[in-house]
């Protein structure tokens, strides 16, 4: 039976959960959520997942939402991305890390800069968020240097997790020339058999509703 993974292109937390199936070799296939449409919100949709979010990932009986618990289950399945011995921790700790500190400071920022109309768009918010971001940077950018992956020697959900947001073309105060080891690093994940864009690995794109 294939995986089903409900998910639309804007969302950096689908991207994780979609790359790490397409990586993984599972089959599988994306299941588009209009989420600026108002789909979450829905009550039929919050009867399926009452935390109304996306992604959420079907396979047979089995429903996940939460991109790291996800990426979690793919790893159990496979045995890929979780890290070896005392790297499994070190691979939870910095998916921990991206889920608090860059993945929702991203996600929050690049929303309220694009996705709200100009004049709803909170200046003084955005630019406290982007602090926040620039240290969030800088901790990874130096994680880095002198590495090829976050943690060991090959992609882990560490990687997949924390790449979620940064290949977004649409501004939010990330620029891949002021970091550099972040920027050779996600060369070397798109240099991965399989990557894909997230506008090209799952419905859903700011140009469909422009």
């Amino acid at each position: 039976m294939t995986i089903r993974l409900h998910c639309f292109g804007e969302s950096g937390n689908s991207y994780k959960a979609a790359l790490a199936l397409e990586l993984s070799g599972l089959e599988w296939e994306p299941v588009f959520v209009d989420f600026f449409g108002g789909a979450a919100r829905t009550p039929e949709w919050r009867s399926e997942n009452p935390m109304g979010e996306a992604p959420v990932m079907i396979d047979g009986d089995m429903r996940l939402s939460q991109s790291g618990a996800i990426q979690a289950w793919i790893t159990e399945r496979t045995g890929r991305f979780g890290g070896e011995g005392n790297d499994r921790f070190e691979v939870l700790r910095w998916v921990l890390w991206d889920n608090h500190k860059l993945s929702s400071q991203a996600g929050n920022t690049r929303f309220l800069m694009n996705f709200l109309p100009p004049d709803k768009r909170p200046a003084e918010v955005i630019a406290f968020m982007q602090g926040r971001l620039r240290a969030a940077y800088d901790v990874l950018n130096r994680h880095l240097e002198g590495r090829e992956w976050i943690v060991g020697d090959g992609v882990t959900n560490a990687d997949l997790s924390c790449c979620g947001y940064l290949y977004y073309p649409e501004p939010f105060g990330f620029d891949r020339a002021d970091w550099p080891h972040i920027d050779a690093w996600l060369d070397r994940i798109a240099a991965l058999p399989g990557w894909k864009h997230p506008y090209d690995l799952m419905p859903g794109n700011p140009a469909d509703r422009a």
